[in-house]
C-alpha cells in the first residue's frame, strides 16, 4: 500500500527501536520521512537504510527544534504527520531521584513533544489536514515504582494529546496516542529474566510486543482510516493491563 504517498512525516527518536520501525514503515508506504535523533550519525544511518533524511536535534531545546523543522520544511516540504516517539529513562526510586534526572526525562519525553507539535501546527492548520501521534506508555496510565519521572512524562503526553485534539480538531487535524506495553527493544533488553517471564505469563498474548506491533497502530492513526478518531489512546500491550 501507498497510504502516505508524498506525505512528509517527521519521527522523533527515529534512529532505533520503535521509532526506527515506524520510520521504515512510513517510508515503505511512500512517505518522505525525516528521522530525528540526538546525533547526526545515528539519524543518517537509519535515514540511509530507509530512504529518508536524517536530522540531529535536542528536542528539549526550542531553538534547536525551530531550526530543525525549518530545515525539514526546506528539504522535504511542510510536515503533515508528526510522530512524537523520542523518550529516555532515568529510573530510580523517587526518594533517590535527582532533580536532574527528573528534568532530563520531562524535557525529552514531554517538553520535546510540546515543542515539536508547536513546530508543525501552523503548516497543518494552513493545509487543514494533519496527524500528530504521541507514543506514550502503559506506565503513563498505571504508574510504576522507580519510574516517577517517566510515568509523569508519559501521563502528561496523554493529557497533551487530548488538549491538542480539542484545539485543532476543527482544522482537520487529529491527535492520538499509542501506549505500548513491554516491547522488545534496546530499552527492554536489560530487564531481568524473571520480569520478562512474568510479563509473558500475565499477558494474554503470551509474549512481549514487537516494534512492528506499535508501528502498525501508529500508521493506522495517521491514516484516513482513523480520520474520525482524535484524543484517543490505543493500548498496545498484548492485554497485559487487563
Amino acid at each position: 500500500m501507498n497510504r502516505f504517498e508524498g506525505k512528509v512525516v517527521v519521527v522523533t527518536g527515529g534512529s532505533r527501536g520503535i521509532g526506527k520501525e515506524i520510520a521504515a514503515r512510513f517510508a515503505a508506504e511512500g512517505a518522505k520521512v525525516a528521522v530525528i535523533a540526538t546525533t547526526q550519525s545515528n539519524a543518517d544511518k537509519t535515514a540511509g537504510e530507509i530512504g529518508g533524511k536524517g536530522y540531529a536535534c535536542n528536542i528539549g531545546d526550542s531553538a534547536q527544534v525551530d531550526a530543525t523543522f525549518t530545515t525539514i520544511e526546506s528539504d522535504l516540504g511542510t510536515p503533515s504527520i508528526l510522530v512524537n516517539n523520542a523518550g529516555v529513562t532515568r529510573d530510580t526510586l523517587m526518594m533517590r531521584m535527582s532533580e536532574e534526572d527528573w528534568d532530563t526525562v520531562l524535557d525529552v519525553n514531554l517538553k520535546g513533544a510540546f515543542l515539536c507539535s508547536k513546530a508543525v501546527m501552523r503548516g497543518m492548520m494552513k493545509a487543514r489536514w494533519g496527524r500528530i501521534v504521541n507514543v506514550t506508555s502503559i506506565v503513563g496510565i498505571g504508574g510504576a515504582a522507580g519510574q516517577a519521572n517517566y510515568a509523569a512524562s508519559k501521563a502528561g503526553l496523554i493529557g497533551l494529546t487530548k488538549s491538542i485534539a480539542k484545539e485543532l480538531g476543527s482544522r482537520g487535524i487529529t491527535c492520538n496516542a499509542v501506549a505500548p506495553g513491554f516491547i522488545e527493544t534496546d530499552m527492554t533488553h536489560e530487564l531481568p529474566e524473571e520480569f520478562r517471564e512474568f510479563v509473558v505469563k500475565k499477558a494474554p498474548a503470551g509474549r512481549l510486543g514487537a516494534a512492528a506491533d506499535v508501528a502498525a497502530a501508529v500508521l493506522f492513526l495517521a491514516s484516513e482510516d482513523a480520520a474520525y478518531m482524535t484524543g484517543q489512546t490505543l493500548v498496545v500491550d498484548g492485554g497485559l493491563t487487563l
